[in-house]
């Protein structure tokens, strides 16, 4: 895996996209040092499961780890943006962030967003789908064995398996033939399948438009979705020199090696995150 720093960071390869080869520092001190001169026009995207908040087997009771929101919050007027993209309502992470000021939310996947505090917006495209997610719903829960746990996002369905791993195989086969009957779109997770409108909207998407005009962008994620955040990062470096972007995986079990391998920097934990951004915050002031 490479050396260790501070005994939670850990360098890995950078992701393989042929001519686009990021200019990324080899350890987290020289990250933030390139970082610090265009603090102000830097973004920091966070995934919220797994990254700003350990997993739980009940999905309504994650929380953000200890330090986390006195960190974003310390971090916040220093940046241009914080950021975070997640599979969660936007309304769920309103709650979950108490009320944090100057933080953008964009939710299940880019079908939800809210700047800094301010009303809901929900994709156009996505609006028509609503009634078919409530339906899926009930479906779910009246079909799928007791141990599966159906989460209704309005504009998703999340089947979860966590608590009966052993269920695994059949909740994927129910969700897959479930969307391609219905049109729908399947996101894999953690002990996880989301289904969502056939809508053109994904983490990749939303950082890629964030970052068109700033100066550089760090983005923290912990599950396969977060590749393609990464990936945009990688596409924003490719066409501008200038440009700092910078991959942190929070590494876990369920996901293996497949988002470590794709990211720069790994943590060991949400806990192991709040440490390392309290620590960069003397580098970026």
């Amino acid at each position: 895996m490479g050396r260790t720093a501070r005994g939670t960071l850990t360098r890995v390869p950078p992701l393989n996209l042929g001519n686009q080869q990021p200019k990324t520092p080899l350890d987290a001190e020289r990250a933030w040092r390139a970082t610090a001169p265009r603090a102000a026009d830097t973004v920091l995207f966070f995934d919220f499961d797994g990254t700003l908040a350990p997993v739980d087997d009940d999905p309504t009771a994650v929380q953000p780890a200890p330090r986390v929101m006195a960190a974003l919050a310390a971090l916040a007027p220093v940046v241009r943006r914080i950021a975070i993209v997640s599979a969660r309502p936007v309304d769920f992470l309103r709650d979950h962030l108490g009320g944090l000021a100057g933080i953008d939310l964009y939710g299940l996947y880019g079908l939800e967003h809210s700047h800094s505090g301010g009303e809901t917006v929900t994709e156009p495209a996505a609006l028509p789908w609503v009634p078919t997610m409530s339906e899926l719903a009930e479906q779910a829960r009246a079909e799928l064995p007791p141990g599966a746990l159906v989460e209704f996002k309005r504009l998703s369905v999340a089947l979860h398996w966590r608590t009966a791993p052993q269920l695994g195989d059949l909740v994927q086969e129910w969700g897959r033939a479930r969307a391609e009957r219905l049109g729908l779109r399947c996101q894999a997770g953690r002990m996880v399948l989301e289904l969502k409108p056939p809508v053109d909207r994904d983490k990749g998407m939303v950082i890629g438009e964030i970052v068109r005009d700033a100066g550089g962008a760090w983005y923290f994620g912990d599950d396969v979705s977060d590749i393609k955040a990464f990936a945009a990062l990688r596409a924003r470096a490719a066409t501008d020199p200038d440009f700092v972007g910078i991959c942190v995986a929070v590494a876990n079990p369920e996901t293996g090696h497949e988002v470590a391998d794709a990211a720069d920097l790994t943590l060991d934990s949400p806990a192991a995150l709040a440490t390392f951004l309290t620590q960069a915050l003397p580098h970026l002031t």
